[in-house]
């Protein structure tokens, strides 16, 4: 009823309407790609609807065979867990690309972001998420907002926790009562364990959890077991065609990663309230042939935070500046300019205008 409902809805209207699957969330784009495959059969159907497809899918292609989509895999790998277990290195080490910011400090991932990994016959969009805590800012609520995000768009689910977790993993638990996908529990840190440990701490989850799809001890940060990931995740895929073009590793701007490499150097140079209470915000990015121009406004919530920020006489904002410079020409392939300010935002973590115009959203 679905599927007939949509393709009535497609083959109505005036000559010029489009369908953008490129901007569609990819509940819409699973309903409607069946419809899609209806409309196929019709010939010159897409030329006269101008239905707009991502980049991958090749018109003539699918026009001959419209079968040959669905031998492709695709679909979306959430990762969730409590802070600090390893999401964003795992994440990192699965696409092969540095893109979530590390650190030491529970909370340093705070959005979202999704890591692209293509092969010839799949691709896995994986989503690193916030730390699952109790929210106390209304900046807490949206980082959790994105965690049920992640959680509704899932394929497959993997929770991550970490070999020294004293099984309190509760907050987690609530947030699955309701999921109906494969769920992957993985035991991070093991390099820092012994096998005995390991084999007691597996023992305890397949007692504990028996809907869990697999229980799969690695090392994130050594590469320890993650191929057996991979293998197990692909075999889990539904078939669908690509979400993205084949050339894209993630779905965020420059600017974002601009932004995080800048708030990484905070949280790495800084203790107690500082990194928690900034924000960096890209004012300016302009690309030309050998260099990238950027400039970042740095939000503090107190006059006081500012001073600590800046550092006697500049030094510390000029330390963060050489490291996160370091970092985006590294990134980047290219010479980069950076200059910072400073500013003081009061209370933004609690005021949802603020939050909005920094990203955040929901609650």
């Amino acid at each position: 009823m679905i599927i007939r409902g949509l393709s009535a809805l497609l083959r109505s209207g005036r000559r010029t309407r489009t369908f953008d699957l490129r901007v569609m969330s990819p509940t819409s784009y699973q309903l409607l790609y069946p419809a899609l495959l209806l409309g196929y059969k019709d010939a010159g159907f897409f030329r006269e609807k101008q239905v707009s497809l991502p980049k991958n899918i090749f018109m003539a292609e699918m026009a001959d065979a419209p079968q040959a989509a669905l031998l492709h895999k695709a679909g979306f790998v959430s990762i969730i867990g409590k802070p600090n277990v390893g999401k964003s290195t795992l994440m990192n080490q699965m696409v092969g690309e540095r893109l979530s910011i590390i650190t030491p400090k529970a909370q340093t991932t705070r959005h979202r972001i999704m890591g692209i990994l293509n092969g010839e016959d799949f691709q896995i969009v994986y989503s690193d998420t916030p730390g699952i805590i109790e929210p106390k800012y209304a900046l807490h609520q949206s980082m959790m907002h994105f965690v049920r995000m992640a959680l509704e768009d899932a394929d497959v689910l993997i929770w991550l926790t970490d070999i020294h977790e004293k099984h309190d993993e509760s907050p987690v638990q609530a947030l699955l009562q309701n999921v109906r996908v494969p769920v992957f529990l993985l035991i991070n840190k093991i390099d820092l364990s012994n096998q005995a440990e390991v084999e007691a701490k597996v023992a305890h989850w397949e007692a504990q959890l028996p809907f869990l799809k697999a229980i799969i001890p690695l090392s994130a940060r050594e590469n320890f077991n993650v191929d057996t990931v991979l293998q197990q995740i692909k075999d889990c895929l539904p078939e669908h065609p690509p979400f993205f073009s084949k050339d894209e590793v993630t779905d965020k701007p420059a600017r974002f990663f601009a932004s995080e490499i800048i708030r990484e150097k905070i949280f790495l140079n800084y203790k107690q309230e500082i990194p928690y209470s900034s924000e960096v915000v890209i004012t300016a990015f302009k690309e030309v042939k050998d260099i990238i121009r950027i400039s970042a406004e740095i939000m503090v919530e107190r006059v006081s935070q500012k001073g600590i920020l800046i550092g006697k006489g500049g030094a510390s904002l000029k330390k963060v500046g050489i490291e996160a410079r370091q970092d985006l020409e590294a990134f980047f392939g290219k010479q980069v300019f950076l200059e910072q300010f400073v500013k003081v935002e009061e209370r933004w973590r609690n005021e949802p205008k603020k939050l909005k115009r920094f990203g955040y959203s929901g609650g």
